[in-house]
């Protein structure tokens, strides 16, 4: 196996810099060639000596401005500079970890640059998946997950008859409240949000897995990454995260993918697919963990999985809506100005009054995520 040329979109988050791990685990087999960022000069900085990118660039202005002063190298900057690295070419896939719509543009760039995709940000496929996933038909390269649910049944559907599948189960850890009575959500803190059980994230995804949103989000990108109907992706509680997704087959066999919660996993096998290699990451020990359970996810306190099916079965613009509404509900939670309870009640009064358009173009996209945010901050 040659060397893979990575860029690597969002290197400083969480999924960015487990990245810059696999690769470092993996020197032989990875090279990351362009490595970007929204703000966080140190953290770019460190990546920039160690990895020795051919281009780098930040979205914010000023902050690439320090970066080049600190270097002594020019530094790319905003959206143009994304695209740029997006599109090198000597890239051989791209792998976009930033949160927010700022990776929809490079995403659809690097697709057309006939470049591989591996994708972190869940507002890509939420968002846009009928067009990405048509300019990746069309272009003639891959789409791959690096969530470890979408992993998962990734793993699972290799080599399958696609009129064999039933259902996809996406597992869920449950979050922080899945035993907490519905009578207590409307005086839970943002501090108790934050705490979750399996994984250490960014704030907002966090608080997306307290309520749920996250596998509301992930429905939608399974319906989409997997071309299959909305009402046959399902959500099952298994606490111990050791199974991150299943597959259900018209036979009734059900397949599995296992390991300890690392994003590593995930990671490391969207840029080797279909090979796998040795590494030092923790072995999967079942007689340690020694139990895996399940649950039924509680529809009342959890109706953000009945409007991300409501969003999937609306398509067009509706995914964008559900996701941008989302998005200012939990920044407002966050900064104090509504409760835990009202999360769920923005995002449905926000869907409730959007009229989808159908089969949407990038502009009708971005246009409904930008109506969806002011229809939120008013309901708010």
């Amino acid at each position: 196996m040659k060397p893979k040329n990575i860029v690597l979109l969002g290197c400083t988050g969480s999924i960015g810099v487990s990245t810059q791990k696999v690769v470092s685990d993996l020197p032989e087999h990875f090279r990351l060639i362009g490595l970007a960022s929204r703000e966080n000069v140190d953290g770019m900085e460190a990546a920039v000596r160690k990895f020795q990118p051919k281009a780098m660039a930040m979205t914010n202005r000023a902050k690439a401005k320090e970066l080049e002063t600190r270097l002594g190298k020019p530094v790319l900057t905003g959206e143009h500079g994304l695209v740029e690295l997006a599109t090198m070419p000597e890239a051989d896939i791209v792998l976009i970890a930033i949160v927010g719509t700022a990776g929809l543009e490079p995403a659809l760039a690097a697709i057309r640059a006939g470049k591989d995709l591996a994708v972190a940000s869940k507002e890509i496929l939420v968002m846009a998946g009928e067009l990405v996933m048509s300019e990746a038909r069309k272009h003639g390269v891959k789409v791959l997950p690096v969530d470890s649910e979408h992993s998962a049944i990734f793993q699972c559907l290799e080599g399958r008859n696609p009129v064999d599948v039933k259902r996809l189960i996406l597992t869920a850890s449950g979050g922080p409240f899945r035993q907490t009575p519905r009578e207590r959500f409307e005086h839970i803190t943002v501090a108790e949000a934050l705490k979750h059980p399996s994984w250490n994230m960014g704030q907002k995804i966090t608080i997306d897995s307290a309520t749920l949103f996250n596998k509301g989000l992930e429905m939608i990108e399974a319906r989409w990454l997997f071309n299959t109907e909305i009402d046959r992706v399902d959500v099952v509680v298994h606490p111990q995260s050791i199974i991150h997704s299943m597959v259900e087959f018209r036979d009734g066999s059900i397949l599995a993918q296992l390991s300890v919660p690392d994003m590593r996993f995930p990671i490391q096998y969207a840029l080797t697919c279909p090979h796998r290699l040795p590494n030092s990451m923790p072995p999967t020990d079942l007689t340690k963990i020694g139990e895996l359970t399940f649950e039924t996810p509680d529809p009342e306190k959890f109706t953000s999985l009945r409007l991300a099916r409501e969003a999937g079965r609306a398509c067009g613009t509706m995914p964008a809506v559900f996701n941008a509404a989302n998005e200012v509900a939990v920044a407002r939670f966050v900064d104090g100005q509504i409760r835990f309870t009202e999360i769920f009640e923005t995002v449905e009064k926000v869907m409730c009054a959007h009229r989808p358009v159908a089969s949407p173009s990038l502009d009708a996209i971005l246009e409904a995520d930008q109506w969806a945010r002011k229809e939120a901050e008013r309901v708010i």
